[in-house]
């Protein structure tokens, strides 16, 4: 709904309705560019969240870093030595087909065995539970100054004007409401989403790809009865069951999914009891205790516009699929860290209005090519389930080589989801208002497979300083201009962010090695995401134009909010 415009005083500058990880980067993005940030919760402060995400990306890790939360996160969830492995067996307890090996995070640093040992990045991805991040990221959200946490509060409804929004908040626990005025607010409310419900978005794509009777259980006699090494992700491949169980404590918690048939048409299909049985190798008499039930439904569900006006949807709002390659929360954390700069330049001034167009621009596209690759690969492993040979349990030599078989097949399909150095360092921002077009292409990449590239719109390829640091630690809060060639005079691009009241830090980067071979401009323009947006060998011939396309507007002087 939108009205004319309201007199009414900002309370503050950006309404983010959900506290998951989604909203609690956002606000905590916010929160340090400046602005004073409100966040809508409906559980209560601290209320334990489902367990869901189990995997935060390198790229997501990257962006903590920044946050100053990545150290912290990495030091919690599985214990330090516990092995990240994913394993295929024919049960939990059953016998081993393959292994894709990936080093705990007491080793993983320093650890560049395994297939994303060689990963160009400052921070690899952790493997922890939502159920022990969420709780980090709520910490370092309310640690902030400018951030304000309603619990136990519904946005019942909001209203928008040229100047802002004004939401109507409930209290669930004493039916009062109140009003909130701020001059944006982000929809972070998960897949049923009221925000975007409320602005007319629809999400589009398809509706049912896989359903998966999931179920949390505590079982401290489980790991007694696994015979190889641990893992943090086991797949039980067999014709009687097929299933993932995934390591939540390393002791006696688990998360069992029962991937169900395409016959199988809703979650009471099977017996819960029987599948969790069959998926690990135990009997009857093995006990265990169920904690709760985590059903879900995989998708392909892309939102047909992310913004009406001063109202935006952000994560699971916004994109629904299959969690493959553990891109469900990272890419709505994504979402997240785009948005927080490109409100924050709204919010002080230099921006535009015209610079939140490259939201939608720059996420729609991506979110629906990591749809594609997550569905494209859902619809393989239910294939691959649907195939597993009746003898796989069986002795003997036949039986032995289709295990052997089952396994490499295994390893190479699932290898690109868990070690996915395309969808971490690959996507790229083409068709950007944001982003300056030089002429060259951006390679091509697949979910495990990229090449790094300068090409405007792609992620500046990371390299370690000669003091230690990484040279994402070099980049400041709007641009930064990594100047590759020091006697190129960069003093009137310097004054054009000046009299448009852009923050641009220069800086020399001093390599602690060679530069990779993609750095061929002795200058860049790297936006605060890390993404390219500019590169040449010397400055162009009207540095206020460039800056003003970068900045979202024209060469006069608009005003912030």
């Amino acid at each position: 709904m939108t009205s004319s415009r309201s007199s009414a005083p900002f309370d503050a500058d950006v309404l983010i309705v959900g506290g998951g990880p989604v909203g609690l980067t956002l606000a905590t993005d916010l929160a340090q560019r400046g602005h004073r940030v409100a966040v809508a919760e409906l559980r209560r402060y601290g209320e334990p969240p489902s367990v869901k995400c189990n995997h935060v990306s390198a790229r997501t890790m990257e962006q903590l870093r920044r946050l100053g939360v990545a150290a912290r996160l990495r030091d919690a969830g599985l214990p330090a030595d516990y092995p990240n492995d994913v394993v295929f067996r024919t049960r939990v307890t059953g016998t081993e087909l393959t292994r894709i090996p990936i080093p705990g995070r007491s080793t993983r640093y320093t650890d560049t065995a395994g297939p994303d040992g060689w990963w160009p990045t400052p921070e690899p991805p952790h493997r922890i539970n939502q159920i022990y991040l969420e709780p980090i990221l709520l910490d370092h959200a309310a640690a902030q100054p400018g951030v304000q946490l309603f619990n136990r509060t519904q946005v019942a409804e909001f209203v928008q004007d040229e100047d802002g929004v004004t939401a109507t908040l409930l209290d669930l626990d004493s039916g009062a409401t109140r009003q909130l005025r701020a001059r944006y607010l982000v929809g972070c409310d998960g897949g049923s989403s009221g925000v975007r419900k409320a602005m007319g978005a629809k999400l589009e794509g398809t509706p049912v790809i896989q359903r998966v009777q999931s179920t949390f259980i505590r079982a401290p006699g489980l790991k007694a009865l696994l015979t190889d090494k641990d893992a943090w992700c086991c797949y039980a491949v067999n014709p009687e069951r097929c299933g993932t169980v995934f390591a939540i404590d390393g002791r006696q918690d688990w998360l069992v999914h029962n991937h169900l048939h395409p016959h199988e048409a809703d979650f009471d299909a099977v017996d819960r009891d029987w599948s969790i049985r069959a998926i690990l190798g135990v009997g009857p008499d093995f006990e265990y205790e169920v904690i709760s039930r985590e059903d879900w439904v995989g998708r392909r569900l892309v939102a047909d516009r992310l913004r009406a006006g001063r109202v935006f949807i952000a994560g699971d709002a916004a994109h629904l699929w299959v969690p493959y390659a553990g891109y469900g929360m990272n890419a709505g954390i994504a979402d997240a860290v785009n948005l927080a700069w490109l409100l924050s330049a709204r919010l002080h001034g230099w921006g535009g209005e015209a610079i939140l167009d490259a939201y939608q621009a720059e996420r729609q596209p991506i979110t629906e090519q990591v749809s594609h690759f997550a569905m494209d690969h859902a619809q393989k492993m239910i294939r691959a389930r649907g195939a597993v040979p009746p003898n796989i349990e069986a002795q003997g030599p036949e039986a032995d080589a289709e295990r052997a078989r089952v396994g490499r097949e295994a390893y190479d399909l699932n290898v690109q989801q868990f070690c996915c150095a395309g969808l971490n360092f690959g996507y790229f921002y083409a068709g950007s208002p944001l982003i300056v077009d030089d002429g060259a292409e951006p390679p091509a990449y697949s979910m495990g497979d990229f090449t790094p590239s300068t090409v405007p719109g792609c992620r500046a390829p990371h390299f370690w300083l000669a003091d230690g640091r990484s040279l994402y630690d070099l980049l400041g809060t709007g641009y930064t201009l990594l100047r590759l060639d020091p006697a190129v005079d960069v003093a009137p691009l310097q004054a054009a962010a000046d009299a448009l009241g852009m923050p641009l830090t220069v800086v020399d980067p001093v390599a602690a090695g060679p530069l990779p071979a993609a750095y061929a401009h002795a200058l860049l323009l790297v936006r605060t995401d890390q993404h390219v947006a500019w590169r040449g060998d010397r400055l162009p011939a009207d540095p206020g134009a460039l800056l003003a396309q970068l900045a979202g507007r024209s060469a006069q002087t608009v005003a912030a909010g």
